[in-house]
């Protein structure tokens, strides 16, 4: 018997699919300022393997998910999201002309 860790946040299903799969999930539920800090390093996880993917759609969705549950547990709803989102855009841009910024060279 070989014990695989996986000490992370995962999808509600998944406990059901490794029962399936002949093997015993051992879990616990997070009280909310643990699954407010699981999720934030979901996101970082998530964010990863949209990289490693190269922009995968599957990884991009998994990203919307957990944005989607970190929104519910701060309490945003979309249209405060979008209004942030605008208002920082207006203030810094967004990312339409892909600058990439090397450096910055202070002037005395």
């Amino acid at each position: 018997m070989v014990d695989i860790m996986y000490n992370k946040l995962v999808r509600d299903l998944i406990p059901a699919i490794i029962t399936d799969d002949n093997q015993t999930p051992v879990t616990h539920i997070l009280n909310d300022d643990e699954f407010r800090k699981a999720l934030l390093e979901k996101l970082v996880e998530e964010a990863k393997e949209l990289l490693e993917s190269d922009g995968d759609l599957g990884e991009r969705a998994d990203i919307a998910e957990v944005l989607q549950a970190l929104d519910d547990v701060l309490g945003y709803s979309k249209d405060e999201i979008e209004n942030a989102r605008l208002k920082k855009a207006d203030k810094r841009g967004g990312f339409e002309q892909k600058i990439f910024l090397e450096k910055a060279i202070t002037h005395d």
